[in-house]
């Protein structure tokens, strides 16, 4: 059914900015103003001030509640901030006022009410919705990502250097190629691992399209947990990052492979080889081989990266690899990996062996395996307190092993998308710089919304 070309148009449209969200946002502001004006025009006075109050008590209700599980208890495992805490208390103090007219209101009156309080509740949703951008769209709710499936025919292996491309280009020689990148989705083999997962997704730039495709740098990025590689492209707008970088630079940019480092969003596989199944193996393993048999890829090392958990992965992986990976990228990565309490992972994913799990924590794994040859690069919304403090252990481990670390705030966001936005764009341009593909035109401080930090 979602392959139906009636229904492509609902699924892609966006959750987070333009008129579905706007649509429920102004429709909560008329179900406010009906309300009222019904309790007003009926004579409840009494009844009104009771709402108001109700409606004042239930915002600050709202905003300690939301707090409490944000900062003080931590219930999601990260610091949703101060917009979202925001959003929460409004959303609350909207919903209290309406509910108020439900229970003060009669009949045809009742009914507008209830259906105010109903969209009020999608409208507070949408809201915290588009400050995280986890769900973009109304496909992404049920894992919907419309890419087209990566076959035999959709690429072949390199032909030629950068170098030799960008020869051609200068004669305006190169083989023909689409304007843009595409997004394709495919299923990368577990040979070696045997780890069950999903579908990976591919970014291909349009060089890499080509009859005669240049061998081109790889990223290997993830998304967080609960999420998926689908997640991944549709939250980060990566897309139009990368197609804007090809189009200054002859068509060339990164290939991005987002693969399934969990197996489902209900799992965290930690990205170890666990008694709970080899999802290092398969990251750096499996992951790689497949992209040497069939993408025109270069023989310089990776980028590794990702945001929250997948954050977490990398600063894992790309330390215990690093002939591997030459850049590490993490946005709200955390200090170790996390399903439970130590003890309990010790014992249901090493065996209870506790000095294993301890080699997976990113501040060991760099001190451990990390060299002066890999770049680094640690973001955070400024808002996102715990990721703050948590980039500065793991960029002082870097630092401590020679790694060119650099550590961002990103201002006025949290642990969310935009912040993920943010850190990228630098990332790739560093990243091409790295691998031969363009020169850096500006510094880290330059970037739109971010803070180099000491």
């Amino acid at each position: 059914m979602l392959n139906q070309s009636w229904l492509k148009p609902i699924l892609q449209c966006s959750l987070v900015r333009g008129a579905l969200p706007w649509t429920f946002w102004i429709l909560t502001i008329i179900g406010i103003v009906a309300v009222l004006a019904l309790l007003l025009a009926g004579g409840k006075r009494r009844q009104t001030i009771i709402a108001l109050i109700a409606t004042v008590v239930g915002g600050a209700l709202g905003y300690l509640v939301t707090w409490l599980c944000s900062d003080v208890f931590v219930v999601f495992g990260v610091e949703m901030g101060i917009k979202v805490i925001r959003a929460a208390a409004i959303g609350f103090a909207v919903l209290t006022f309406l509910i108020c007219g439900v229970v003060f209101l009669r009949r045809w009156k009742r009914a507008i009410a209830v259906v105010a309080t109903v969209v009020a509740l999608f409208g507070t949703c949408l809201h915290v919705d588009a400050i995280y951008e986890e769900f973009p769209t109304v496909g992404s709710l049920f894992g919907y990502t419309g890419y087209a499936r990566l076959s035999a025919g959709s690429v072949r292996k390199g032909a030629m250097s950068v170098a030799e491309w960008d020869e051609l280009a200068a004669k305006g020689r190169t083989p023909a190629a689409p304007k843009v990148g595409r997004i394709y989705e495919v299923h990368i083999p577990n040979t070696q691992s045997g780890f069950e997962v999903r579908n990976a997704m591919v970014y291909l730039p349009p060089a890499a399209l080509s009859a005669r495709p240049p061998k081109l740098p790889v990223m290997e990025l993830m998304a967080g947990q609960p999420g998926s590689p689908g997640r991944f492209f549709q939250a980060s707008h990566i897309k139009g990052m990368l197609d804007r970088y090809a189009a200054k630079h002859n068509g060339l940019a990164p290939i991005v492979i987002s693969p399934d480092q969990n197996g489902s969003n209900s799992h965290n596989s930690l990205c170890a080889d666990t008694s709970q199944g080899k999802a290092e193996t398969y990251l750096t393993r499996d992951v790689v081989a497949w992209a040497k048999k069939t993408l025109p890829i270069s023989n310089q090392p990776w980028a590794i990266g990702g945001f929250s958990q997948g954050g977490t992965c990398a600063t894992q992986l790309g330390p215990r690899h690093a002939k591997q990976y030459s850049m590490i990228m993490a946005v709200g990565g955390g200090l170790q990996p996390t399903a439970g309490s130590v003890d309990s992972m010790v014992a249901n994913y090493f065996n209870g062996n506790k000095a294993a799990y301890e080699q997976q924590i990113p501040a060991n794994a760099i001190k451990e395996h990390g060299t002066s040859d890999q770049v680094m690069l640690l973001g955070s919304g400024e808002l996102d307190h715990k990721s703050m403090s948590n980039l500065q252990v793991n960029g002082q481990a870097g630092e401590q092993v020679g790694m060119d670390v650099t550590k961002v705030a990103v201002t006025d966001s949290a642990h969310d998308w935009h912040a993920v936005q943010a850190v990228l764009r630098p990332t790739i341009d560093r990243f091409a710089q790295m691998s031969g593909l363009g020169d850096m035109t500006k510094t880290i401080n330059e970037y739109k919304s971010l803070e180099v930090l000491p």
